[in-house]
């Protein structure tokens, strides 16, 4: 399968407001003079968002922070939170290509939970079956709301921060990532970015390069990284 880069594949997960025709997003104009339609104004939205970078990272020194705090909070607490993952032991770390393959069929997946929504979306949602010793049925994801992708995503992220990884807690990440409409909210973002490092922190501790759980870890770090567009949690090819 060629892979299709996040920022290009097509997505309908979220309805589009307003109709907006197809535009030049290299053409400058001026933007002392102001839109005279609608349409112009739309246009200009579109070039200056193009001119956006995809994702921007703050700068912070902890040491700063740690002076100017009106409360008590470690520089080890802000460091764990605000830094980027785990480099992946020698051998662990997946290929470029290998992570770019995963992209692509990720975006398929998420197209054909965008499909069986309208079919799902009027059946009621027993609040029973988020637990995770029920699979991440089709059934059952396609019709969670984004309060609940992203509640459900905040109970299993923290549950992970206290326990190993497992095939169930794989599918239901992978199952709710794939639920996450774009752009992300702010809860969201820092959820995945919190599972992301998470990840990278279990990885160190596996004994061997050939356990099962490697290639899993690594595939959460990947969509996080590259598919929502974190760049900067992203694994090193090896």
């Amino acid at each position: 399968m060629a892979w299709v880069p996040a920022e290009s594949a097509v997505e309908e997960l979220m309805p589009r407001l307003l109709p907006v025709d197809p535009c030049d997003l290299t053409e400058s104009f001026d933007p002392s003079v102001p839109p005279r339609t609608p349409q112009e104004y739309l246009k200009r939205v579109q070039i200056e968002a193009a001119q956006c970078p995809d994702v921007v990272v703050a700068q912070i020194d902890p040491k700063k922070l740690k002076r100017k705090q009106s409360v008590n909070v470690s520089v080890s607490f802000i460091t764990r939170h605000l830094s980027g993952c785990q480099p992946a032991p020698e051998g662990y770390s997946p290929t470029l290509q290998w992570q770019q393959q995963q992209v692509a069929q990720f975006s398929v997946v998420r197209q054909s939970v965008n499909r069986h929504r309208s079919h799902w979306k009027s059946q009621q949602l027993d609040s029973n079956v988020t637990m995770i010793g029920f699979p991440p049925l089709l059934s059952i994801v396609s019709r969670m709301n984004q309060a609940t992708v992203t509640s459900v995503l905040e109970y299993l992220s923290n549950w992970f921060g206290e326990r190993d990884f497992t095939p169930e807690l794989g599918r239901w990440l992978y199952a709710l990532l794939a639920c996450l409409e774009k752009p992300l909210l702010p809860e969201a973002h820092s959820l995945i970015r919190q599972l992301a490092r998470r990840c990278s922190e279990v990885r160190l501790l596996v004994d061997s390069k050939d356990d099962e759980r490697v290639p899993a870890l690594n595939l959460l770090i990947c969509l996080v990284s590259r598919y929502f567009d974190q760049r900067d949690l992203a694994d090193e090819p090896s």
